[in-house]
């Protein structure tokens, strides 16, 4: 694609699953913002004050079209990345909400780590459930009476989505429970998936989406309640007295600024604007030779007898290992040649290391950015590494 001209053309990138390049659209956005208009947002009345806060609110309702989701329903807020966001409110939740903390097998560190750590706090027991390798949850074999559920809705190692997940919400809140979503493998190329979805929060990261460094929360109003602030600062408050404070979270048309404190990234969060217009117009040829060449690697990788491939189905993001080859040599040979891949267990130590017991894996993760010639090339790679 023309947007990302910068690519070389020995230049294979294959680890959008971290991050993914940015389109120029998105980069001359932040370049705009620190050329013409750099400002604090919220804070000022000159011109280019105004011209930030115009922007930093059509990306806001930007995020909520993307998702089909109201804003009399919804709240967005920015922050670092994913597990900032999940963490910033599993630490802020009331005390005695919750009898107990879930999460799954499959999940990045961000939710597993974190609902060890909130389990530990409030006393709560922790369980873990078994996803199904389609990526979906069996729910009727789980109780979430007055549960909090934290899940990812599409895998970080192989891209399996939780397909169900609107029957999980709906039993979750059925019986009295919260779930927060983990959506940052899902929104850059199925956003379907949560549609018009009733999860209590979203969290994700607009660098995974062709977007800046930045994490983005999209949460329930009516769970704002729940939610004893503790993480505070600057931007968050409308009078502070010596003792007392109001919160501007208050004022239902500033209720993002509940998890936004002090300075934001005002500039990346401008150029993440762009980047979900850019996603909104990405062509359908553009998709098309996408899919055709991440089923290209699938199908290569899969068919190989050395090489041994962890997803059941293609998907823009796949992992494996090369039968009798150490994983980083082979993403270090790889690298030699252009091809930027990660190597190891991804942030999904407990499932990949202590489940299944893999050893450590190569992980390819493709953007609308990949070329037919960087597949020609990884596979013609491969080939000399496995034989």
């Amino acid at each position: 694609m023309e947007d990302f001209d910068y690519l070389g053309e020995r230049d294979i990138y294959l680890d959008s699953a971290c991050q993914s390049l940015r389109p120029r659209p998105v980069i001359e956005a932040l370049e705009r913002y620190y050329t013409e208009h750099n400002s604090c947002g919220e804070r000022v009345k000159y011109a280019w004050g105004r011209e930030t806060d115009e922007l930093v609110e059509d990306t806001r309702a930007a995020v909520l079209k993307y998702l089909k989701l109201k804003e009399k329903d919804y709240s967005v807020s920015f922050t670092l990345n994913t597990t900032y966001g999940i963490n910033l409110l599993l630490s802020q939740f009331k005390d005695g909400l919750f009898k107990k903390v879930v999460t799954s097998d499959i999940e990045h560190n961000s939710p597993f780590l974190s609902t060890m750590t909130f389990a530990r706090k409030h006393k709560v027991k922790r369980e873990v459930m078994v996803r199904n390798d389609d990526g979906s949850i069996n729910i009727d074999d789980y109780d979430f009476t007055k549960a909090l559920v934290v899940v990812n809705c599409a895998s970080n190692i192989d891209g399996r989505k939780l397909l169900n997940i609107k029957d999980l919400i709906k039993k979750v809140h059925k019986q009295g429970g919260v779930i927060i979503v983990d959506a940052a493998q899902a929104l850059a190329h199925h956003p379907e998936i949560l549609e018009k979805t009733e999860a209590d929060a979203i969290c994700s990261s607009a660098h995974k989406m062709y977007g800046p460094s930045l994490g983005v929360m999209i949460v329930r109003r009516d769970l704002f309640k729940k939610i004893d602030t503790s993480f505070i600062g600057g931007g968050m408050v409308d009078d502070v007295d010596k003792e007392t404070y109001k919160l501007s979270a208050e004022s239902p048309n500033h209720a993002y600024t509940k998890f936004e404190s002090g300075l934001q990234a005002w500039g990346e969060i401008v150029a993440f604007g762009e980047a979900l217009k850019w996603l909104n117009r990405v062509p359908k040829s553009a998709k098309k030779n996408f899919k055709e060449c991440y089923t290209r690697l699938f199908e290569y990788l899969r068919d190989n007898p050395k090489i041994h491939l962890i997803n059941a189905e293609a998907n823009p993001t796949m992992s494996f290992y090369i039968e009798g080859l150490d994983s980083h040599l082979v993403g270090g040979a790889l690298s030699s040649k252009g091809i930027m891949a990660r190597t190891g267990y991804f942030c999904v130590h407990y499932y990949l290391d202590h489940v299944k017991h893999y050893p450590p894996l190569i992980r390819f993760s493709l953007g609308y950015y990949i070329r037919p010639s960087d597949i020609d090339k990884t596979i013609e790679v491969l080939d000399k590494v496995t034989k």
